[in-house]
């Protein structure tokens, strides 16, 4: 039976080799988009073996963990939202990292009471934060999927152990890490070649990611938390494996620490735009809030037959404003008195897009005063706003869907890019550096303490149409996730551009600041759209790219058309399941 299955395996893959990478794909069955072809893959494996789209989910991640290691893995966290079709409802999966016991408000300050350096802090112990992305996994399948860890984790496994060939995209990301790898003799040993990159064309294995995949698969959850794996983690994150002459800031991980973790299943953000149900995740990401006041801010304005400029200029500012509250208000609800209903408040938009012009605001606009629009009058809390806070740019976001109509969309990652470029010895995967993502010194809704979740921007994104799924979106990039779903939305929804142009266009980051950040990619600068914007009063601060979003459409005709970035990340893979 073993050797019929394991045949049954190399048939379905010698078929998937068949399947090229392509950006965009359309069909009648289940679907998937991630920045990865071996991700997708494995996505696919699971739906055609009868999984669904939970299963399939978990399985991308999985493979994402061994193809796309400096973005995601089992060493950070996420935010995964479910569109049950069943329950015709959608829950939200929080398995974001959280602070250790050992942390308090002052941990990122030196002795005379000045922050650390946000970059120096990063390859350090001290910024690893307890990996919630397996007790993630878990809860899904266990609540949600038709599968366990032996199935779903099998595709990664092949990938891990036959590997895959270093592509561009891999060697640059890799060669910016050079110097955090570089500090670690356990990064070194699988990351680097004699002091370098690996090469462009190096068959890449991870044998010992595949080994711990195995031994979650055999032990479950507990093998993770508790075991083995458990005390490699601790001893890395305290002891870390420094190479001769390197000095690092230990942590202070304990046994407890891991043991203890718990997933939260949380309602979502619910807002309403244009006809659309906008699903998004709840604090402590700030995404879904900022999406949907940004929204609200936005359907306060008749957008029809207005040039493309025009909504444009709009979006713009309506992000500045969101992002002044975001950065004001918003952590860890479990912790502090988030004004939810006031930011999600429809009067209140009407009363805060006053402050929209014809043209761009000078430079940072205040946080506003959502606390009169709030259902509880009590909480007498008004956070002074900060300047936006550093955080990476670096993680990764997947889409699933399935024939049942379950659909999946997912962002989880390890922060920055290599995260804290810890790889734990013997296991094969990097640990994140997702404490870092605290404001520093306060006062501060977002300030570090244990056992606290530090504040993401992670958007994970499900829009319902008629109460059923109508598309979704999700992107990495740090604090442009929030602006890039929330610019996907405006293209489709009210540019009437196809769900992938959408995607693709040019992207406009406006996150309070004096200046947009924009992309050189794809040609933004001294393009007719932005001198159309320039007119309006904005100025730009260029970037390579933002960002590379993955979504899938459910069209009116019963098809499913999966996207993902066609040059971004080097570009993405969409496969739909064809009858």
């Amino acid at each position: 039976m073993k050797r019929q299955t394991l045949l049954a395996t190399a048939l379905m893959m010698a078929a998937f080799g068949a399947l090229a990478k392509q950006p965009v794909d359309t069909g009648h069955g289940g679907a998937v988009a991630t920045i990865s072809h071996e991700a997708s893959l494995a996505a696919m494996q699971i739906l055609d073996a009868g999984g669904n789209a939970i299963d399939a989910a978990v399985a991308a991640a999985a493979a994402l963990g061994v193809t796309d290691p400096f973005s995601c893995g089992i060493g950070g966290g996420g935010f995964m939202l479910i569109y049950s079709a069943k329950d015709r409802r959608v829950i939200a999966i929080d398995h974001r990292e959280v602070a250790p016991a050992s942390f308090h408000p002052g941990v990122f300050l030196d002795a005379e009471g000045k922050e650390l350096d946000w970059k120096a802090t990063v390859p350090n112990g001290i910024s690893v934060g307890v990996p919630g992305t397996v007790r993630g996994w878990h809860e899904a399948l266990t609540r949600y999927g038709t599968m366990g860890f032996d199935k779903v984790l099998a595709p990664a496994i092949r990938v891990a152990e036959e590997g895959f060939a270093v592509g561009p995209n891999f060697h640059r990301i890799n060669k910016i890490n050079e110097a955090k790898f570089a500090r670690f003799s356990t990064a070194s040993a699988l990351y680097l070649q004699d002091g370098k990159a690996l090469p462009v064309g190096t068959r890449f294995r991870n044998p010992e990611l595949a080994q711990t995949y195995r031994d979650i698969a055999r032990g479950g959850v507990k093998a993770f938390y508790e075991g083995a794996i458990a005390a490699s983690m601790v001893a890395a994150v305290n002891h870390p494996p420094v190479t001769p002459g390197t000095s690092v800031i230990a942590g202070g991980l304990t046994m407890a620490d891991l043991k203890d973790y718990e997933a939260r299943i949380r309602p979502p953000i619910r807002s309403t735009y244009r006809g659309y149900e906008i699903h998004g995740m709840p604090a402590p990401s700030s995404g879904g809030i900022a999406i949907a006041q940004a929204l609200n801010l936005l359907e306060t304005f008749d957008l029809a037959g207005k040039p493309r400029a025009e909504i444009e200029h709009l979006y713009l500012e309506a992000s500045r404003l969101a992002f002044a509250d975001r950065n004001a208000y918003v952590a860890d609800e479990e912790f502090v008195d988030v004004p939810r209903d006031g930011l999600l408040s429809k009067a209140y938009a009407r009363e805060r897009a006053k402050q929209i012009g014809a043209g761009a605001a000078p430079g940072k606009v205040a946080a506003g005063d959502p606390y009169p629009f709030e259902d509880d009058r009590s909480v007498p809390l008004r956070p002074q706003p900060k300047p936006l806070a550093q955080e990476s740019m670096h993680t990764t976001h997947l889409t699933v869907s399935d024939r049942e109509g379950n659909v999946v969309a997912y962002t989880f990652t390890i922060e920055d890019w290599g995260g804290s470029g810890i790889v734990v010895p013997g296991r094969g995967f990097l640990l994140n550096n997702e404490l870092t993502d605290f404001d520093f010194s306060g006062p501060h809704p977002n300030l570090p303490e244990a056992f606290k979740r530090p504040r993401s921007s992670m958007s994970p994104t499900i829009v319902l149409k008629d109460g059923a799924p109508a598309f979704t979106i999700g992107s990495p990039g740090g604090s442009t996730i929030i602006t890039t779903a929330l610019q996907t939305i405006v293209n489709h929804v009210d540019l009437g551009m196809s769900l992938a142009d959408a995607l693709a266009a040019p992207r406009m980051s406006q996150r309070n600041g004096e200046t947009t950040l924009v992309e050189t990619l794809l040609g933004f600068p001294g393009s007719e759209q932005a001198k159309a914007l320039e007119a309006k009063g904005h100025k730009w601060r260029e970037t390579d790219q933002i960002g590379a979003a993955n979504a899938i459409r459910f069209n009116p005709d019963g098809t499913v058309t999966a996207v993902s970035e066609p040059l971004r990340h080097g570009g993405g893979s969409a496969i739909v399941q064809k009858q």
